[in-house]
């Protein structure tokens, strides 16, 4: 690789669900790999609703109908930090954060009952499924499962670390 190639970036995908409270704790977690890694690091949601959580499914729909209209992690972040609201205001707070977030409302809703981004979510839930996803959240660094869903004490230094030794091993 040449001086002017850029190196891809390290792909962490964050097996999430929105109306997880681990999830939303891990919004720190999020904050501090971006703030530390910049773009070094591509972080990805994938969806993976939790049956115990009656909105959680809808709630990864919206964030889909948000990726399409462009605000994907605004939107994301902004639910994330209201889950013990979604768990009792449902999809009216899915709709207020789209409206709060100049998105198209009614095109959210739409989307809700339309049911248009209902196989993105199926095939994330699937594939976590398949390399072993049993909980939220799960993060995927390279070839490593990372489980947040057990206990998050130490997780953001063993996402770091795996991180630096992909970083490392592209220089």
């Amino acid at each position: 690789m040449s001086d002017s190639t850029p190196a891809s970036p390290v792909v962490v995908d964050l097996w999430c669900e929105l109306e997880c409270p681990d999830c939303h704790r891990a919004l720190t977690d999020v904050h501090a790999l971006r703030a530390r890694y910049g773009d070094r690091v591509e972080i990805r949601l994938r969806h993976f609703p939790l049956e115990k959580h009656k909105h959680a499914y809808a709630a990864a729909q919206a964030a889909e109908e948000a990726a399409a209209q462009g605000k994907d992690w605004p939107y994301i972040e902004a639910v994330l930090g209201r889950t013990a609201e979604l768990s009792r205001a449902g999809e009216p707070l899915l709709l207020e954060i789209a409206g709060e977030l100049g998105l198209d409302v009614e095109e959210f809703d739409t989307a809700l009952i339309d049911g248009r981004h209902l196989l993105i979510v199926d095939a994330d839930q699937a594939e976590g499924k398949a390399i072993g996803v049993t909980g939220t959240p799960t993060y995927v660094v390279g070839d490593e499962r990372l489980d947040g869903g057990k206990s998050q004490d130490g997780l953001r230094e063993r996402i770091e670390s795996v991180v630096d030794r992909l970083l490392a091993a592209q220089a």
